[in-house]
């Protein structure tokens, strides 16, 4: 009986762990006791999307497998290195990575300085992804940041997920599009939420015309000071 209880324990552990890293602890919690997870406003979060650069004809001459393989090692490598960061990574969709900080859990003005050393280190890490039919060629990566409110609640019912919406989801996918490879793009709204301890080394890039938001003044971020990226 001792056994079969130690037994049932273990199982135990690994289903929430797995939960866990499909939705946040606090969320998978309320799931587990039947409870309704109502959705939440956020003041303030800072949102990163990248996503390969020339993924489609990468994966046009690969195999399946090898796309698999390639997609697997790249997140498999992204996975690691986000966990040193006080980020939540929202989802994957193909070769697009979503990261999100200031949510579930609020982490005051945390959340820009989090993404951005975050995305530094992504940025440097992706070059040492090989694509599989090309040994001595690296994949290259094109991010965007943008800090605002949010929505975040649950959706669905047989795979639930956990969501973002809102303008500030828009406005930094509308960063990563706009980027350039090997470049981490940001808005007015993040530049000035990294400001506030002069860390960073930014660039001026201009005023940018943008899908649905018009002219656009935005910035590159090219490293920080007083931080060395992992190797």
């Amino acid at each position: 009986l001792k056994e079969k209880t130690e037994d049932l324990k273990r199982e135990r552990r690994l289903a929430e762990d797995l939960l866990h890293q499909m939705l946040p602890k606090t969320v998978a919690k309320q799931l587990r006791k039947c409870q309704k997870v109502e959705a939440e406003n956020y003041d303030q979060v800072t949102i990163f999307f990248s996503d390969v650069v020339g993924f489609t004809s990468i994966a046009a001459s690969c195999t399946p497998l090898q796309v698999v393989e390639m997609l697997n090692n790249l997140y498999v490598c992204f996975d690691s290195r986000i966990e040193s960061y006080d980020v939540y990574k929202v989802e994957t969709i193909g070769d697009a990575y979503m990261v999100a900080s200031g949510l579930p859990e609020r982490n005051g003005a945390k959340h820009a300085d989090e993404i951005a050393k975050m995305s530094l280190d992504l940025v440097a890490a992706v070059r040492q992804v090989v694509i599989p039919h090309t040994p001595t060629g690296r994949l290259q990566l094109r991010a965007g940041i943008h800090t605002g409110p949010c929505v975040a609640g649950v959706v669905g019912y047989k795979m639930p997920r956990y969501c973002l919406f809102g303008d500030t989801v828009n406005t930094a996918s509308r960063m990563e599009s706009t980027s350039l490879p090997q470049k981490i793009h940001i808005s007015s709204a993040t530049y000035d939420a990294l400001l506030t301890d002069d860390a960073y080394e930014i660039e001026l890039r201009g005023e940018i015309e943008v899908k649905g938001k018009g002219k656009m003044k935005t910035y590159w971020l090219l490293g920080n000071k007083n931080y060395s990226v992992q190797n």
